[in-house]
């Protein structure tokens, strides 16, 4: 049984860490040999896991080689446009000036209904507003709404807006996040006057931020609500 544990957080561990290697767009954005990897990766650590009589080595050693093996093909993604293009493929463009390219449908394998289902998680409800639609190599859909069909910005209007910067997380489930704080120029002696203005102290919110307009959004845990 120990030992057992002892394998399993190893092996987890290691496979933790090789995905956070392999980068923050591995997770959501992966690229078809990503996903081979990732899924062979997750085969070779289940095999040590559920056999305690195979060494923990055997599984160890190949999840580093496909490792170096996902290492070696990113670097070469970024030094050569052509093998990239023939590791990862091109992107398809499925509406070109709002008319739909059946061939690249097919192409796809993509059917109308399911263009239009992605088209709807892209907040567009009608083909006929869509300019281009482009499957990316990943697997999204990229669109482009016609002129008209977009939405307006301040750009439109010769408005130029007020910097907002980021807002800072400065409490989080009760804890200071001292961090920002430092950031944005701040102390815990400044943020607990902030905070008595909320009638409580910072450790009791479930979330306070700042942003770069200087305004506070505070809310209390809701535990300490009830009391």
């Amino acid at each position: 049984m120990i030992s057992t544990f002892i394998r399993v957080s190893i092996l987890y561990i290691l496979v933790l860490i090789i995905m956070r290697l392999m980068g923050k767009r591995e997770i959501g954005q992966m690229q078809p040999f990503e996903l081979v990897i990732a899924i062979m990766i997750a085969d070779l650590a289940s095999i040590p896991m559920s056999d305690v009589g195979i060494p923990i080595t055997n599984g160890i050693i190949p999840i580093l080689a496909l490792l170096l093996f996902q290492l070696i093909i990113s670097i070469i993604n970024v030094k050569s446009v052509k093998l990239r293009e023939i590791i990862c493929g091109k992107p398809s463009i499925l509406i070109y000036r709002g008319k739909i390219d059946e061939k690249e449908l097919r192409k796809e394998k993509i059917t109308i209904n399911e263009l239009e289902e992605r088209l709807r998680q892209n907040d567009i409800f009608a083909i006929g507003d869509v300019e281009y639609a482009i499957l990316e190599t990943n697997g999204q859909l990229s669109v482009i709404q016609k002129p008209e069909k977009r939405n307006t910005i301040p750009e439109d209007f010769n408005i130029t807006p007020e910097y907002e910067g980021i807002p800072y997380d400065l409490v989080l489930d009760g804890k200071v996040m001292d961090d920002n704080l430092t950031k944005i120029g701040r102390d815990y002696n400044w943020l607990k006057k902030e905070t008595e203005k909320f009638n409580m102290k910072p450790e009791e919110a479930l979330v306070i931020t700042f942003d770069g307009k200087g305004q506070i959004f505070c809310q209390r845990k809701e535990n300490n609500r009830k009391k």
